[in-house]
């Protein structure tokens, strides 16, 4: 009793010289009955963004003591900082009003929440620790000098570091939130290059061969090319007919879909690049890709894959055990053509960046936040001011330059509607998103001070494939875009999935509440159906999202109808096993034709064998629940083929780059899936380059 006694004293003891330290204002926590008198241990729950966080919080004398995390979901990259800071403020401090950790709001307030709860439940005053609060003070002002200036610390600022550092340089990397990955650590595995050594290996199906025999017949006077106002992509689509006609003499003899290799070229990656970005927004105006950094990108970005395999990120194609669950080329959702690649995984990729750009040198700063560009007086962008978590104020300094590396500004759907000529009504200035908090369109609002132009900030992104309750990618089953099967909440197919992302949105968004839902039975080699099972109850990704009630699932086509009832409230199923049967089966049939009659998918596979699955226990299907939400800014400052910033009246804007999502012009009114990586690690590196210089 005596040592407990004395541990209970020293600590209020400590309690009381940190609020006298001025760092902590407000009243100490209070118990409600007879004073300082708990102690024990006592469990509380809170909600971040992936579920619930369990903590357990040791108490003697009304003193918290220790806290312990006991179980959580989030992912542990992101909330790495969180999980080590708030509970260790809280006891240092004796106070529940610590402050979020930048980037992880949402499990740092799900931390303090359990805690909480574990308080309420012992007896505290939680009230009174919640109104007790803690702010860290700032250090003296910073002064830092370098060649080279990168802001922000995503795939596309990592990527410029180190080429960078590569080319000799001094870097200094500083990034917003604290932890370095923005939307490249949350963003899937999937890379889009021209690859004629894969492309070689596969075989030509019959729906692709039908599209390339629709490209020959494009006539360039059709005014839905749009050539009238884009003179300059003619010569794209004369150089794709020339790539068909080509590929064609020499397969000459060879079948789609039995020994006629797989078909890509840079003309046909263009042009996918040019249909899938040519939008017309809502004032009648219209937006397309800028055909040079077009063609930068679908020329450059095989040779930057290898790039990438060379630092660490195992970036070529292979198993889908080994490459993010895309076997060979596959076709990510929005791709238009099987040519997207996998490589490591985000929570695998950023550390690894992180490691080499350390290797060589970089000097990184975390909860650092650029706040303005310096110019000197001949307007030479010098360097940059910044601020960190703590209020501490820095001012950088470069002798070659800066690169902003920011990301979009897809989190910040203010920003976003405010430029909005192309969702209307579909947006508002609290639509979700996929995105970290961190991408608030900072670059852009700074490159602007300094006299940048910026294109294409009329339109976003949607992801369609999003969580209907959180926005993010999470929570849900993908496939490759030519085997996925979409449908409406009556169990019927309402659109063609290999479509381009803001088709797929806006398609979903007609529909009740906008959600939609995704037949999911495995993947496999699209010729066998039965090998399309992969045994979905044991499957690892998707147990936890069935027990979690993010997906519906059943062994056969009867229990995946009685699982969809736990949305519906206990009225009748949400889908019958009719609806379900008819529509596989329609698809199926399509699969075997290779033609889709109800919506003209051009690459279709992924055919359901229902008998394989209802004879086999051990084997089911899935439904995952699916919305769309903001997921990429088109816009952003305008750029040239170097990566160089401009100003209005397109001229460089010296000692200043840009790279990845804080640019605009490459993707225009729709990005392809797939093209968001090749874009950051290609104009990453010619960012790095070119600074470097």
């Amino acid at each position: 009793m005596r040592k407990r006694l004395s541990i209970a004293i020293a600590s209020l003891m400590i309690a009381a010289l940190v609020a006298i330290a001025g760092c902590t204002t407000g009243s100490a926590g209070k118990v409600k009955d007879s004073g300082a008198t708990i102690s024990g241990t006592y469990q509380g729950t809170g909600y971040g963004m992936q579920g619930p966080i369990k903590v357990e919080v040791s108490l003697e004398g009304g003193v918290i003591t220790n806290i312990k995390v006991l179980s959580a979901k989030e992912t542990p990259y992101v909330t790495r900082v969180a999980f080590e800071r708030v509970p260790a403020q809280i006891v240092e401090h004796q106070a529940l009003g610590v402050d979020a950790v930048v980037g992880a709001t949402i499990a740092s307030n799900g931390i303090k929440n359990a805690v909480a709860d574990a308080l309420k439940k012992a007896g505290m005053d939680v009230a009174a620790m919640r109104a007790k609060t803690y702010k860290a003070k700032a250090k003296p002002a910073q002064s830092w000098s370098t060649d080279v200036l990168v802001m922000g610390g995503g795939g596309a600022g990592l990527t410029t570091a180190i080429t960078a550092a590569q080319a000799g340089s001094q870097v200094i990397l500083i990034e917003k939130g604290s932890v370095l990955g923005g939307n490249t650590m949350m963003a899937g595995a999937a890379y889009n290059a021209v690859d004629p050594e894969a492309q070689a290996k596969m075989i030509l199906s019959k729906a692709q061969k039908k599209t390339m025999d629709d490209y020959l017949a494009l006539d360039p006077a059709s005014p839905a090319l749009r050539f009238d106002r884009y003179p300059e992509w003619k010569d794209v689509l004369a150089e794709l007919k020339s790539d068909i006609s080509a590929f064609y003499a020499a397969n000459r003899g060879k079948a789609a879909g039995t020994d006629m290799p797989g078909f890509d070229s840079v003309a046909l990656h263009m042009w996918h690049i040019y249909t899938g970005g040519l939008r017309q927004m809502d004032d009648g105006s219209w937006i397309a890709p800028e055909l040079e950094l077009a063609r930068t990108l679908a020329s450059s970005a095989l040779d930057t894959f290898a790039w990438m395999d060379s630092v660490g990120l195992k970036a070529s194609y292979g198993s889908a055990a080994d490459y993010g669950g895309y076997p060979g080329l596959g076709t990510v959702l929005g791709a238009m053509w099987p040519r997207t690649h996998g490589f490591m995984s985000g929570a695998e990729r950023i550390p690894q960046l992180e490691k080499k750009a350390l290797e060589y040198g970089v000097r990184i700063y975390t909860e650092t936040r650029g706040t303005e560009l310096v110019e000197d007086a001949a307007g030479r962008v010098v360097g940059a001011k910044a601020v960190q978590a703590d209020g501490t104020t820095v001012s950088i300094k470069t002798a070659k330059g800066v690169v902003l590396a920011t990301g979009g500004y897809s989190a910040n759907p203010v920003m976003v509607k405010k430029y909005d000529k192309y969702w209307g009504k579909d947006l508002s200035e609290r639509t979700l998103s996929t995105n970290m908090g961190t991408n608030t369109g900072d670059g852009i609002v700074m490159a602007q001070g300094v006299g940048a132009g910026v294109t294409g900030m009329q339109v976003a992104q949607m992801m369609p494939s999003s969580s209907p309750t959180k926005g993010t990618m999470t929570d849900g089953i993908w496939a490759d875009a030519a085997e996925q099967i979409w449908i409406d909440g009556k169990g019927k197919r309402f659109v063609n999935e290999y479509a381009e992302r803001d088709v797929l949105a806006k398609a979903s968004l007609m529909l009740d509440k906008g959600v939609f839902y995704i037949i999911y039975a495995g993947r496999g080699d699209p010729s066998k159906p039965s090998k399309m099972i992969t045994g979905a109850a044991k499957d690892a990704r998707i147990a936890p999202m069935v027990d979690g009630g993010h997906i519906w699932y059943g062994s056969t086509l009867a229990e995946l109808a009685k699982a969809t009832e736990t949305a519906a409230a206990g009225s009748a199923p949400r889908f019958t096993e009719r609806q379900l049967r008819e529509t596989i089966e329609r698809y199926n049939g399509f699969v075997e034709s290779q033609k889709d009659a109800d919506f003209g998918k051009e690459v279709i596979s992924g055919a359901i064998d229902l008998a394989y699955i209802e004879s086999h226990p051990e084997v089911g299907i899935c439904i995952s629940p699916r919305k769309a939400s903001l997921h990429h800014t088109m816009g952003g400052v305008r750029i040239d083929t170097k990566t160089r910033v401009l100003d209005d009246k397109g001229e460089p804007i010296a000692g200043l780059w840009a790279a990845g999502e804080v640019t605009g012009g490459v993707h225009a009114g729709n990005r392809l899936g797939g093209n968001a990586i090749a874009d950051i690690f290609t104009f990453g590196r010619i960012a790095g380059l070119g600074a470097s210089e």
